[in-house]
């Protein structure tokens, strides 16, 4: 009777997994035969990052249709693999693709119910919440912060240097980030750049840091999520969360009991607490965020800003390491824009044509959220086929497989800033580079990001040259169990002082 009770069980599976791996093929769309257990994901964050193993699968199902199906294990996925039909997820038919579905927890995981992870009406409210705290404006008034962190980081740079010259440059950039965003998200000096283990720092390691554990935690939970809400799992580092729980509760009490108003991002969420309007003059009443919610706010723009920008001028340094002349070149625009202006101001940093070229060629070849994922909130008829996407598919579109198409970008792993000159930009299609995504859900924090990242670099290079040294790895192999695209083992660069180019920073 065991044994034949066995047998059932074991018949039963094989059925279910040949039901599941039959989901495309019986809807007559083509797709790639999947494997099992893995399904089309063989080799994922043990050789290959996802966005790598997705570049993959859209080789080989481009020009198929506008999209393909492949299987994430015994999950079917819909992959586009046609820049209209992306341009439709995005926006035109946004209505069907506005969530990501990714697990969020409020009343367990307050900090993962921010606006990255919120779904549906609540987003849209959120959203229009937070979108006057990220203006040109309100920009504006964070750069003196982000300027006087820059000033840190030439003096982190030059100690570092001086133990050496050669210079691990990913950790050092990380910790130019999380002091910049400490202060303007947390209002707290971190001094990460002078103490490498300062306790905002750490945590931020924390945060990244993974477990084969957390891995499957994770994924089970994504494929259950009511039934885990409602067992209160949770998946964030609970020292993190408490952490950044009374960074913010302590922050906000000593600002209101103190009337301490600052120009940073925490001064915006805590008028979004009292329901005060942000935008001055504005008379929109609106309700009031929760002390958690901020929190998760300001967590989210922690956890999405430091690590990717950092990656971002790590990448950018690295490519021009490699290409002196056009190092040359950015370091020569940064000093025109400045002799021009006489200091390194908000609009300084955005006449750096060149050197902006150079920041979005980067997030082409390396884009740091190399895939955006969507879900079907409702079944879905794609337009001009008989193709119906269900709802609850997940939806992705693989940004890594677009940036190195050569079909779209000849030569894709050159590192050519001429491609953003605006009469090669208005070639493509406007859908072939979408490193912050696109549409309502396109990232909200792309100005604060792009700020810090020409604030960085543009100290450095003013003040530094970049070139490789023994350690550095070519080609940089994309850490496989990174959450973004990131460098493995690091990103080691020759470092030498070029004399002082100091101009006033205001």
């Amino acid at each position: 009777m065991i044994y034949l009770a066995l047998i059932a069980v074991a018949t039963l599976l094989v059925l279910f997994v040949r039901q599941r791996y039959n989901y495309w093929k019986v809807r007559g769309v083509p797709y790639l035969d999947p494997v099992f257990p893995a399904g089309n994901v063989w080799g994922l964050g043990t050789r290959l990052h996802l966005s790598e193993v997705l570049q993959k699968c859209y080789e080989k199902l481009k020009g198929k249709g506008p999209f393909g199906g492949v299987y994430f294990f015994l999950g079917p996925t819909v992959l586009a693999t046609d820049l209209d039909f992306i341009k439709t997820i995005l926006v035109k038919d946004f209505q069907y693709f506005h969530d990501r579905s990714f697990y969020y927890n409020e009343k367990d995981d307050p900090l993962t119910g921010h606006l990255f992870t919120i779904e549906g009406q609540r987003w849209k409210n959120l959203r229009a919440k937070l979108t006057p705290t990220f203006t040109s404006g309100k920009m504006k008034l964070m750069f003196p912060i982000v300027a006087d962190v820059a000033v840190e980081l030439k003096k982190c740079l030059v100690t570092e240097k001086d133990d050496g010259g050669e210079v691990e440059l990913k950790d050092v950039l990380a910790r130019y980030t999380t002091d910049v965003i400490g202060k303007c998200a947390f209002g707290l000096d971190c001094n990460s750049l002078e103490n490498p283990n300062a306790e905002f720092r750490e945590m931020g390691r924390k945060i990244f840091t993974t477990t084969p554990f957390s891995i499957i935690k994770l994924f089970f939970v994504q494929q259950i999520k009511p039934l885990a809400r409602k067992l209160g799992v949770t998946v964030l580092n609970q020292e993190v969360t408490k952490y950044f729980l009374k960074a913010v509760k302590d922050t906000v009490e000593y600002r209101e009991s103190n009337n301490v108003e600052r120009n940073d991002f925490m001064n915006l969420l805590i008028k979004l607490k009292n329901a005060e309007p942000v935008d001055e003059g504005s008379s929109r009443s609106m309700e009031k965020l929760s002390l958690n919610e901020i929190s998760a706010q300001a967590f989210v723009f922690f956890f999405a800003g430091f690590e990717t920008s950092s990656t971002l001028m790590s990448f950018c340094l690295y490519e021009l390491a490699m290409n002196q002349d056009l190092q040359d070149r950015a370091r020569q625009n940064v000093r025109d824009v400045l002799s021009q202006h006489g200091s390194l101001t908000y609009e300084a940093i955005h006449d750096m044509k060149y050197l902006e070229n150079c920041i979005f060629e980067t997030l082409r070849i390396y884009p740091p959220a190399s895939i955006l994922f969507r879900t079907a909130t409702q079944d879905y008829r794609v337009p001009n086929t008989d193709f119906t996407i269900e709802k609850g598919t997940a939806t992705n579109i693989p940004v890594l497989a677009i940036h190195r198409d050569p079909e779209i970008y000849p030569d894709p792993m050159k590192f050519d800033p001429e491609r953003f000159n605006a009469d090669q930009v208005a070639k493509r299609h406007p859908f072939a580079y979408l490193p912050f995504g696109e549409g309502p859900r396109v990232c909200i924090g792309m100005r604060f990001a792009l700020m810090q990242t020409r604030v960085g670099l543009a100290t450095l290079l003013q003040n530094f040259r970049f070139t490789v040294s023994p350690r550095t790895r070519i080609p940089a192999k994309i850490n496989p169990a990174s959450g973004i695209i990131m460098a493995e083992g690091g990103l080691y660069l020759q470092v030498d002082r070029i004399g002082d180019c100091e101009v006033e920073i205001k």
